[in-house]
């Protein structure tokens, strides 16, 4: 018979029970693994001289989206890749104006965002919030950041759902649209944004509140129906990311 620890954020299940863990999480990675290369791409590739490295982490979002069967994403992100590196490249040799070095530098910086972006991207949609946890308590993280992680986790796709919403409004009263945004740029970005971080600002109370009164913030670490391990894809993923790296370095060298 099972005894229930009266405690909160426990769990009602036997401290040695364990659950055979579900489809999704055996064909994704741990999420210890993918936390560790969206951190060292993002260290890597905000570093100064790290666009050398942005070839290698857009391999690897490629790679990703291509295992989770994101097929869009793995179109879009060489095409955004590709035009953010025409204009930070291309366009100033074609056009030299103060202007076009200015939207060559943000484009520059967008390039980046992108390479790590895509690494992002996996993490958010292919691991829960449970499972992000479960990891991070078992790498002895700090519940401090367990917290931060589980909620930012959900925090992103809500704001994207929020941003579509304040978008399909502002369409509906005819504010929205190309030509819009044209005529009157200022207003159509005060429409967007005031909303936007009204609802921002309200998601975020409400996911902190949700993850505490989940027992995210307790003392006592519950026990984890699922709890993570390391598989075959986890080495092989740090495997490509290894030689990935070591070939940018060569390369690097070799110019």
């Amino acid at each position: 018979m099972t005894s229930v620890d009266p405690r909160p954020g426990t769990s009602v299940l036997p401290a040695r029970a364990s659950v055979p863990p579900g489809p999704l999480a055996r064909r994704t990675l741990d999420p210890r693994t993918a936390v560790t290369i969206l951190l060292a791409a993002s260290i890597t590739i905000m570093a100064p001289g790290g666009v050398w490295f942005v070839p290698a982490a857009l391999t690897v979002g490629l790679l990703l989206a291509l295992s989770e069967g994101a097929y869009r994403r793995a179109l879009g992100l060489p095409l955004a890749a590709g035009l953010a590196a025409a204009v930070t490249y291309l366009l100033p040799l074609a056009v030299r104006s103060p202007v076009v070095g200015l939207f060559a530098v943000m484009a520059g910086f967008t390039l980046r965002l992108v390479a790590v972006g895509g690494i992002a991207a996996h993490l958010v949609n292919t691991i829960s919030p449970p499972r992000l946890t479960a990891a991070l308590r078992a790498a002895r993280i700090p519940s401090v950041f367990t917290v931060s992680g589980a909620v930012m986790l959900r925090f992103v796709p809500t704001i994207v759902a929020e941003a579509q919403a304040v978008r399909d409004a502002m369409r509906l009263r005819g504010l929205g649209g190309v030509v819009a945004m044209l005529r009157h740029p200022v207003r159509s970005i005060e429409y967007f944004t005031v909303p936007l971080m009204a609802s921002s600002l309200r998601a975020a109370e409400d996911l902190s509140a949700s993850a505490l009164l989940r027992g995210l913030g307790s003392q006592t670490r519950p026990t984890s129906m699922h709890p993570p391990r390391f598989g075959v894809a986890d080495a092989v993923a740090l495997s490509v990311v290894i030689l990935l790296a070591v070939a940018t370095v060569l390369w690097r060298s070799a110019r």
